[in-house]
């Protein structure tokens, strides 16, 4: 069993600590993170229903992208890497986001939520993901839905909508029929799918584990539950208020998401209700895969005991009549006899001898 793999829900020195924003006027954009701030890329994705509607740029310089100009009806701009604060200005200039909506795109320690303004709704969650390794790890993500574009921000390039770009290179595909409302859903159900591998992922890591404690109990094992607790309390940070996010975009007062979307929402909402219900049966495991550590720790110890005791039980015949036969006195009948010494020691291994035969029969030893 991978003895680091919990070393990813450690958290590094922040770039920049959430204690540092503490006095600081609201809207103040400063990035907030566990990890150094990746470079900004910002990738264009127009498109629209023909043919020929679709269109992809890359721009990496505020130059690149201060003028350009759309020229297809739909648009998603998606950045990644949150270090280029002077962009992300434009960006929200461009867009007309408020400034608390920016501050909440800096602050990576951000609680998954869901805000409707005037003209686009702003959405936060965590990515999580799972490597070959078995580290768990996430990253924060938020959402801009408008009336004609999708805004996405992420902390680092992960490839998880990669898909999703490929599919709106095809005309034919749903992605391409429907509004930038439907694109926002394909995003979400990529994100709660993030949480089924990670959920197995950790499924498989208490089965593993309950194998090992069944062959026997060790100390690194109770490091290795103790792990899985924290982890199963990082992925339920993230998982828990997404069920209050779904269900406020089925709410949908604004008026942002169309009919036939919504029954895809609705979809999602179960999936993250069924994950926390997953999560919370993984948790009862992990809970009682520590009782089942302390329970066999325990009979160990009561074996150990027990055989300790057996051996002292065994011993204190023996080292009473050695103790007997070590007094110094004159006058003992046996102490001048001539077999007295191997009669002594005969004695003293039948009586061990029948001790041993006793308790092996009890089954004490």
């Amino acid at each position: 069993m991978a003895k680091h793999r919990h070393e990813t829900s450690r958290r590094k020195l922040r770039t920049v600590p959430t204690a540092t924003k503490v006095g600081m006027a609201p809207g103040s954009l400063h990035y907030v993170g566990p990890r150094e701030a990746d470079p900004t890329l910002a990738t264009l994705i127009e498109y629209g229903q023909g043919a020929e509607d679709f269109q992809e740029t890359h721009f990496t310089t505020l130059e690149e992208g201060a003028d350009y100009q759309p020229k297809h009806p739909l648009l998603w701009l998606n950045l990644h890497g949150l270090a280029n604060i002077d962009l992300l200005k434009i960006v929200g200039r461009r867009f007309g986001l408020h400034p608390l909506v920016l501050e909440d795109i800096l602050n990576t320690e951000q609680r998954p939520k869901v805000e409707v303004f005037n003209g686009y709704v702003f959405i936060c969650a965590r990515l999580v993901s799972v490597n070959e390794a078995g580290e768990i790890s996430s990253e924060h993500v938020s959402i801009v839905l408008g009336r004609n574009y999708v805004l996405t921000f992420q902390e680092q390039p992960s490839g998880t909508f990669n898909q999703i770009r490929e599919g709106l290179k095809s005309n034919h595909s749903q992605l391409r029929r429907f509004g930038t409302d439907y694109l926002v859903y394909t995003l979400l159900d990529k994100l709660v799918d993030r949480y089924f591998v990670v959920l197995e992922a950790l499924s498989e890591r208490c089965e593993d584990l309950d194998d090992a404690i069944s062959e026997g109990p060790h100390p690194a094992q109770l490091q290795e539950i103790q792990a899985l607790r924290r982890t199963m309390q990082y992925v339920k940070r993230g998982l828990w208020p997404l069920r209050e996010v779904m269900n406020t975009l089925q709410r949908d007062e604004a008026d942002f998401f169309r009919d036939e979307t919504q029954l895809y929402l609705r979809d999602v909402y179960d999936h993250v209700v069924q994950m926390i219900e997953s999560g919370e049966a993984l948790r009862d495991l992990v809970n009682s895969l520590q009782d089942n550590y302390m329970s066999l720790q325990a009979n160990r110890m009561n074996i150990e005991m027990r055989r300790l005791t057996v051996l002292t039980t065994i011993f204190m015949p023996l080292t009473l009549i050695a103790g007997i036969y070590g007094m110094n006195f004159e006058v003992m009948p046996e102490l001048h006899w001539r077999w007295g010494y191997f009669a002594v020691l005969g004695g003293m291994a039948v009586i061990g001898l029948g001790l041993t035969l006793y308790f092996r029969a009890k089954r004490w030893f």
